[in-house]
């Protein structure tokens, strides 16, 4: 059963949410709250393994709510995903740096919102393709902070590769594909690079992917 939280400030948009999952039979949505603090406090009460969070929201936004989410080791299994009404504004960078595992629109049509529900509490997925290029060319053509690449340099060579191509939006299995190498292996160079460098998910290890130049955007 995937446990979701619902966290944003209009009571329609949670009920329409609630409703949709309400009917699936692997998803129950656990708690809801109109602000990121209540929704903070909830997360930690229920323990959700995805919570649902606006960016804009009173008392305490989606971004900081992300943060506190992502800070504390007790919610080190929740998954934030983050829902906007855009489909890119400034903040979406920023709430993937604070711990997001991805993002959603909410004008997604329904089957896509279920799937992305149940991708996101495997943890093997971050954002839609089209989005990801838009977050990349806006947010990441940026010029590299200093000693940026230095992250990656515990990481194998084969470990470097399926960085990379987790950040080209690939999943585990189309990962092992290209590497010629069992969706299991795959699944293990992922969990190692994610250990080695410290993230949370693979919305990080793809931030660190291009932060620190091991991929670039419009490259192969």
């Amino acid at each position: 059963m995937i446990r979701v939280l619902l966290v944003d400030d209009q009571p329609l948009i949670r009920s329409g949410f609630r409703a949709l999952l309400d009917l699936e039979d692997d998803i129950e949505v656990v708690a809801e709250a109109g602000d990121g603090a209540a929704g903070v406090a909830l997360a930690r009460q229920h323990l959700p393994d995805i919570a649902l969070v606006d960016i804009q929201m009173p008392v305490v936004d989606g971004i900081e709510a992300t943060r506190r989410i992502a800070a504390d080791p007790a919610l080190a299994g929740v998954h934030v995903v983050i829902l906007t009404n855009y489909g890119l504004e400034e903040h979406v960078f920023d709430a993937l740096r604070a711990g997001a595992a991805g993002f959603l629109v909410k004008d997604i049509v329904p089957e896509d919102f279920l799937h992305a529900v149940r991708v996101a509490a495997r943890g093997d997925a971050l954002l839609a393709p089209s989005i990801t290029r838009q977050l990349i060319h806006r947010y990441v053509t940026q010029p590299l902070p200093p000693g940026a690449g230095a992250a990656l340099s515990e990481l194998t060579n084969r470990e470097r590769e399926t960085v990379a191509l987790v950040a080209r939006g690939l999943s585990n299995d189309e990962i092992a594909a290209r590497l010629v190498i069992s969706p299991m292996t795959a699944k293990t160079h992922v969990n190692r690079a994610m250990a080695k460098l410290r993230a949370r998910d693979r919305a990080q290890l793809v931030v660190l992917a291009y932060e620190s130049g091991l991929v670039v955007p419009g490259g192969p």
